[in-house]
């Protein structure tokens, strides 16, 4: 009768061991994986250490270029070359590492007929970084007074990508001063994909563990063949290190969605003469050049010129963007 209990069985106590068997792969994984967040603790942690150090290290070998003016919540960097009676100010795209030696191409092409402002806003290029909210609205006023500050009141306004959003905020608060609007590539308000960025946590973890400053070293040189210097190129990448996905960069990032939501309620003034130099036939942004089109039909004065090329054509079309710029800028004489 003790057949049917099988806990009384001399085959019942052996299975215990077997247990204690198939638990050790189990202690190994778990050990393995233990190990292993701990050394990718300990990698990234020296990331990390090695990317304060080298920033550090670095600041000795930025060159300064431009003039440091007071605004609202820092100082912005301003840089103004040549002399003739037009006044071109260039603002750049989002995240632009320097966007003096950016526009450098397209500076070179204006500043024997004009004078060229690159305005370089808080979180950029040598402008101090700030707590300011980085709404379309402050980023405006900051510009604003830089220029004010230098005396500056009247020019064709040029802009690079997110640029486009800000000058239709700057366009509608200030439509005396500025003589016309030039966008190289500019964003357009209803432009799709900007409500599907990436959240800026991923970015933060990048920057505070070093690895920014990894994935730069590995990607190559991103402006080979462009006309720059190797000590312009060296100094664009000491002030990547700098500024990329620090705080005013990533507050900016964060504001992008609602910068756009806001544009939309926005047009140029109607007045205002508007080319739009515009990637053709774009693959990453469907409706592009559509967009662009309808942004150049809401002025009585619009244009929309296309190009081949990519997303900055001021590095490879900086002849065609000045002649659109002298002839818009004639418009005004």
């Amino acid at each position: 009768m003790d057949t049917h209990h099988p806990t009384a069985t001399p085959t019942s106590t052996p299975a215990r061991p077997a247990r204690r068997r198939r638990r050790r792969p189990l202690r190994i994984i778990g050990f393995s994986l233990v190990g292993l967040v701990g050394l990718g603790a300990l990698t990234l942690g020296g990331t990390a250490t090695y990317d304060a150090i080298a920033t550090a290290a670095e600041r000795d070998d930025i060159r300064p270029y431009g003039e440091l003016v007071p605004v609202t919540g820092g100082r912005v960097n301003v840089a103004v070359t040549g002399s003739g009676a037009s006044t071109v100010v260039l603002l750049p795209g989002f995240g632009t590492a320097s966007p003096v030696i950016d526009f450098a191409p397209l500076v070179d092409r204006l500043q024997d007929t004009h004078r060229v402002v690159v305005v370089e806003p808080l979180g950029y290029g040598l402008s101090d970084g700030t707590d300011r909210p980085r709404t379309s609205a402050n980023i405006v006023d900051e510009v604003h007074q830089a220029l004010s500050t230098l005396g500056i009141d009247r020019y064709v306004l040029a802009g690079h990508s997110v640029a486009g959003i800000y000058a239709l905020e700057y366009t509608n608060a200030y439509p005396d001063e500025v003589q016309a609007f030039v966008g190289i590539d500019s964003s357009v308000p209803t432009q799709p994909g900007i409500d599907e960025a990436v959240g800026s946590g991923l970015f933060r973890f990048v920057k505070a563990t070093g690895l920014a400053r990894v994935l730069t070293s590995v990607s190559g040189d991103a402006n080979a063949g462009l006309p720059y210097t190797d000590a312009q190129k060296e100094q664009m990448t000491l002030l990547s290190h700098r500024t990329s996905m620090r705080a005013t960069y990533l507050d900016e990032y964060e504001h992008l969605g609602a910068n756009f939501r806001h544009a939309r309620s926005l047009a140029f003034p109607a007045d205002l003469p508007v080319r739009l130099f515009v990637v053709g036939d774009d693959p990453e942004v469907p409706g592009w050049e559509r967009l662009h089109r309808e942004q150049a039909a809401s002025v009585a004065d619009g244009q929309v010129v296309l190009l081949d090329g990519g997303h900055y054509l001021h590095h490879t079309h900086a002849v065609e963007i000045a002649e659109g710029i002298d002839a818009v800028a004639d418009l005004g004489q």
